[in-house]
């Protein structure tokens, strides 16, 4: 349990989620997390402990500790996973068909419907210069993407997740410049030159409700790729409303593609774009992306 999670919503009301847990599945030890990338201990430790099932009571970034410390580990056959809602963008959620009504959430994970997931590996150039590897199972992008999750995670998210990605992502196309970079998937390279966005997506949403990538599959062994090259500030504004619905796909300068690997690298002297992986601002491209079919295994999750 992330008690951060939601603007610290789910520290305050979790004595009342774990008693709904516990009626419906019986005994559950709650571990609370301690800081940034604590998930991944815990995550590790309870599977390596012989724990049957994980249940992760936080948002996007927070299933993503979870994962990266399953998957570094080579734990993630080990386990089954389960998400309740409550994060504060929702997106993972969304994209995986997981009931949005909390009552609803627990009642499936009780039902034990299971579905395998693929997940993703990301490595990259962390903050402090070192090349680091870690795992996602919704979206890794890089540009302006990166810049809203900074200024979204640092403000507070009273509004909720749509609202607080929309004012983050307007903030954003405002102060972001598009900087050159190479995108190449399963070695192709499919643009070279400007570029304000580039979305790696195992899931369809992102950015509190973006539906960036709108036949994206969580479960089909690839993922989806969409780029926006580089463009003024006015046309990102003026076509920032498709993203929700997914037309922006049939807009002259956005891209998409399939694939299992993908690489993204600044060209001619450009300053590096940012990167986020589930919402979570990390580091900076270089960076290779590689998909990993039925990685892991889930209950409670829709078609």
């Amino acid at each position: 349990m992330n008690p951060a999670s939601r603007n610290g919503a789910t520290g305050n009301r979790f004595e009342a989620v774990a008693s709904k847990l516990r009626s419906a599945l019986g005994e559950v030890v709650v571990e609370t997390t301690r800081g940034p990338r604590d998930a991944e201990r815990i995550a590790r430790e309870a599977a390596a402990g012989g724990a049957a099932r994980i249940i992760v009571a936080g948002g996007d970034g927070t299933a993503s500790e979870v994962v990266t410390g399953l998957l570094a580990a080579g734990l993630g056959g080990r386990v089954e996973l389960a998400l309740l809602p409550l994060g504060t963008g929702g997106d993972l959620v969304r994209a995986l068909g997981v009931p949005r009504d909390l009552d609803a959430a627990i009642a499936a994970i009780a039902r034990g419907k299971i579905r395998a997931l693929d997940a993703g590996s990301v490595r990259f150039q962390g903050d402090a210069g070192a090349v680091r590897e870690l795992f996602f199972l919704n979206v890794t992008s890089a540009g302006v993407s990166g810049l809203v999750t900074e200024l979204v995670n640092d403000t507070p998210k009273l509004l909720g997740g749509t609202v607080s990605f929309l004012v983050g992502t307007v903030r954003a196309l405002v102060r972001f410049r598009p900087a050159a970079a190479r995108l190449r998937v399963d070695g192709r390279t499919l643009h070279e030159g400007p570029l304000t966005l580039a979305a790696v997506a195992n899931g369809r949403y992102f950015g509190g409700g973006m539906q960036i990538a709108p036949y994206a599959r969580p479960d089909d062994g690839l993922f989806d790729v969409v780029w926006i090259e580089g463009r003024s500030k006015a046309w990102l504004l003026r076509h920032l409303p498709k993203l929700y619905t997914g037309a922006h796909l049939r807009v002259a300068g956005v891209g998409s593609a399939r694939g299992r690997v993908v690489e993204l690298e600044p060209v001619g002297g450009a300053t590096p774009l940012r990167i986020e992986i589930d919402g979570e601002p990390l580091g900076a491209l270089p960076v290779r992306i590689e998909a990993l079919p039925g990685a892991l295994t889930l209950v409670g999750v829709g078609p």
